[in-house]
Parts: structure tokens; C-alpha cells; sequence
């Protein structure tokens, strides 16, 4: 959670800003100081000169005084104005003209650099965004390959030799070598299915006909049934590795598709098992329209069921649900069993992770499918969430990006049209009955 520190902290665009207009000021308000220490002393000094020029040793000031009539009367007054009155009225008019002259310099000129300022600040805005162009270009580019898993893309900025240009470059390499890297990893996933799978396929077909031959003893033949058992586990910890392999780093497909479909499907094909196990499903199926690989959204419910099915208890109870809801797809998965730990939660998403002893039961499954459900859901731009059930079990929750069909798209007048909601009795699967 950020704190509110971090909320309001300035983007870098509006710190260069500040900093462009703060330095600005900062010359302005110096420039000003200047201005006014040298008009001080101009006028400082314009003031001595004149003093000089009266009081000197001609005597000129002397000459003055005494051809002006003494008897002579202040504008507005009927007494008249001795010599030395006359000369602290001069010396009053030069203070209030100098103390004039400087304040309207301070406040002019203040005014004067607070527009300037503002100009300032706004041209630092534009000049920060310019100067921050080529960042954003990395930025979005970074953005697109993140979202698109397309590693060809390259920056390929053109700019002057500076640290942006050094920055951009370093990104292109960097995608390049990872490009290189995803790349070797898609070739040793193709070999290796090939290579892992077809010695298991020999050896499936080599213990079901030595099982099979009418001279088989009753020793061989639970031999070659217990091999079988043990060739059909490996095989599926191959084809989870691989798909799990396959599917992260890669981008999805855009088909559309409705959850509802795939779910019921999945339920079809997995109640010979949820009946041999004593396991009664309950499948709840609102529309949930979305788009991606059929395969490996099928694969993703697919492991959620089978999942919920196997780690059950004789008698018990599944849930399958399917909505669209704030403008996503979702799938919940919800089941009786053993209780789980909220503390064990994030570590099952982890391959080959189980819970409790499960790893030497070899009917539960590699350890490797809810591993596979993320990440078929992070290829799809979606999100996995797991809670411990009430009672035993767990509830497992994908959400997808919605897709929200053409002709339900909107209402006649144009407003948009929210996706259908399903039944409310939806809800129980997220707390199923006891």
C-alpha cells in the first residue's frame, strides 16, 4: 500500500519543471539585486556631485542664497524661506526622489519577473516533455513488448549520442538477447517433446503387448499394469512441463470464446472420474464471453476440475461456476477435501508443490496443474486468486478480459450495455453448501 507521501509525489516532468523555474528566478530575483545596488549608487553618487557643485570654492551656493530674496515667502505660506530652510527643502526633494525612484524599481520590477515567471513556467512544462520524448518512447515500447510478448520490436532511436541514446540502445540489446534466449527456449521445448515422448510411447506399446501375449503369468501382467501406470504418470508430467513451458513467455490467441461453453464441456468430459470418485458436480454456468487459445482455456478449466475432482474425499462435493462481472470473465472452481492452510495458498501455484504427502500419490496428478492455470491466465492477461473453503477445500477464482459480443454491445440510444449477470445462485459457489 503507498503511503500518502508517495501518492503526492511530483512526476519527474514536474520536478524539471520547478527546477527550470526555480533557477530562473533565482537569476531574476540576482539580476534584480543588481540592478538595484547600481541604481543606488548612481543615484548616490548623481546626489555628491550636486552637493559639491553648491558648496565648492567659488562660492557659487553662497552667490545664490544671497541674490535670492530673503524675505521671499514658501509656496502656499506667508512666511518667507531663510537660506538654510531652503536647503533642507532641496535635501528632503533628492531623498523622497531617490527613495521613489528605488521602491518603484523593486516593485515593478518584482511584478515584472512574477510574469516572466509564469511564462517560465509554463515553457518549462513544454521544455520538460520535450526533453522527456525519447523516455516516453522507450516507455511505450517497453509497454507494447510486455503486452504483446513481441520481442522483434526495437526503440531504434535516432537522436544525438547522449545518455538517452545510451539508454535506448541498452534496451534494444537487451531485447535482442532476450529474444535470442525465448527463442532457444522454444526449440528445446520442441525437441524435447519429441525426444521425452517418443521413448515413452515405445515403452507404453512394448508393456501392453508383453501384457497382453497368452503367455503372460499373473506376475507379469501386474507388473506390466503397475509400468503402465508409472509410463501413463511420467507422460503426464511431460505434457504438463511442456505445456507449461509452452505457454509462459508466449502470447495468446484472440478467438472468442464463452467460458460457459468451455466449462460445460470440461464437466462432460470429467464425470466418468468425479463418478468413479464419488465426486457430484454442480456446474452453475453464466454467460462469460472472452477471447484466447481455445486449447489453453480448456486446458486451464480443465486442470481447475480435475483438480478440485482428485484432491476430494469420497462423497463429496464440486462446484463450477462461470459470470461476467466488472468487465471480466470469470471461472470459479470450488470443492470439498482436506483443509488447506491459508499460509499454504501461493506456494500450490508453485511447481511440484503439493500438500501434505501428496507427492507420493501418483493418482493426484505431477504437481503441476495449478501451476499450468497461471500461467494460461498470465499468457491471457488474467489472474488467478485461491482461498481456503469454510469447512474443507478449496475455492479457485480466474478472471479474464471480457468480451462483451457485438449485438450486446450497447442499447439502441447507445448506451453502453453491462454483461449479463447470471443467476444468483452463482453465488454459492465462492461459500457452497455443507
Amino acid at each position: 500500500m503507498t503511503s500518502l507521501a508517495e501518492r503526492v509525489r511530483p512526476t519527474i516532468r514536474m520536478r524539471l519543471t520547478l527546477l527550470y523555474t526555480g533557477l530562473f528566478l533565482g537569476a531574476g530575483i540576482v539580476l534584480l539585486g543588481l540592478t538595484y545596488l547600481l541604481v543606488e549608487n548612481n543615484l548616490a553618487q548623481h546626489s555628491g556631485a550636486m552637493e559639491l557643485s553648491r558648496s565648492g570654492p567659488s562660492g557659487a551656493e553662497d552667490r545664490v542664497f544671497a541674490q535670492a530674496p530673503v524675505g521671499a515667502a514658501a509656496p502656499g505660506t506667508t512666511e518667507s524661506l531663510t537660506p538654510n530652510q531652503v536647503q533642507g527643502v532641496l535635501v528632503k526633494a533628492k531623498r523622497d526622489y531617490k527613495d521613489d525612484t528605488l521602491n518603484a524599481l523593486l516593485t515593478q520590477g518584482g511584478i515584472a519577473l512574477g510574469l516572466v515567471g509564469a511564462a517560465g513556467l509554463g515553457f518549462g512544462w513544454l521544455l520538460a516533455d520535450r526533453a522527456l520524448r525519447p523516455v516516453h518512447k522507450i516507455t511505450e515500447t517497453a509497454g507494447r513488448v510486455a503486452r504483446s510478448h513481441d520481442l522483434t520490436e526495437r526503440i531504434g532511436y535516432e537522436g544525438p549520442r547522449d545518455d538517452v541514446k545510451e539508454l535506448a540502445d541498452a534496451f534494444d540489446t537487451m531485447l535482442g538477447r532476450l529474444a535470442r534466449a525465448f527463442d532457444g527456449q522454444r526449440r528445446f521445448v520442441a525437441n524435447a517433446s519429441h525426444e521425452l515422448r517418443t521413448p515413452l510411447a515405445i515403452n507404453r506399446t512394448l508393456v501392453d503387448v508383453a501384457v497382453r501375449r497368452p503367455d503372460a503369468t499373473d506376475d507379469v501382467k501386474r507388473l506390466g499394469e503397475s509400468l503402465l501406470v508409472v509410463n501413463t504418470r511420467h507422460e503426464r508430467l511431460i505434457d504438463g512441463l511442456l505445456t507449461l513451458a509452452g505457454t509462459e513467455n508466449t502470447e495468446a490467441g484472440t478467438d472468442p470464446l464463452d467460458l460457459a461453453d468451455v466449462a460445460g464441456h470440461v464437466l462432460d468430459q470429467a464425470a466418468a472420474e468425479a463418478r468413479a470418485r464419488g465426486v457430484t458436480p454442480d456446474r452453475r454456468l453464466g454467460p462469460a464471453p472472452t477471447s484466447g487459445d481455445p486449447v489453453l482455456v480448456e486446458r486451464l478449466v480443465q486442470n481447475l476440475v480435475e483438480n478440485a475432482i482428485r484432491h476430494n474425499h469420497e462423497g463429496g462435493e464440486l462446484w463450477v461456476s462461470t459470470r461476467g462481472r466488472d468487465g471480466r470473465a470469470e471461472v470459479r472452481v470450488a470443492n470439498t477435501g482436506p483443509a488447506v492452510p491459508a499460509y499454504e495458498i501461493e506456494t500450490i501455484f508453485e511447481p511440484f508443490r503439493r500438500l501434505g504427502n501428496d507427492r507420493v500419490r501418483s493418482d493426484r496428478g505431477s504437481g503441476l496443474g495449478l501451476s499450468i492455470v497461471r500461467a494460461i491466465a498470465g499468457a491471457h492477461g488474467g489472474t488467478v486468486t485461491a482461498e481456503p473453503r469454510p469447512g474443507g477445500g478449496l475455492v479457485v477464482t480466474v478472471r479474464l478480459p471480457s468480451r462483451v459480443p457485438a449485438a450486446l454491445a450497447a442499447h439502441s440510444d447507445g448506451r453502453p450495455l453491462q454483461p449479463a449477470r447470471p443467476v444468483r445462485g452463482d453465488e454459492a459457489a465462492h461459500h457452497p453448501r455443507e
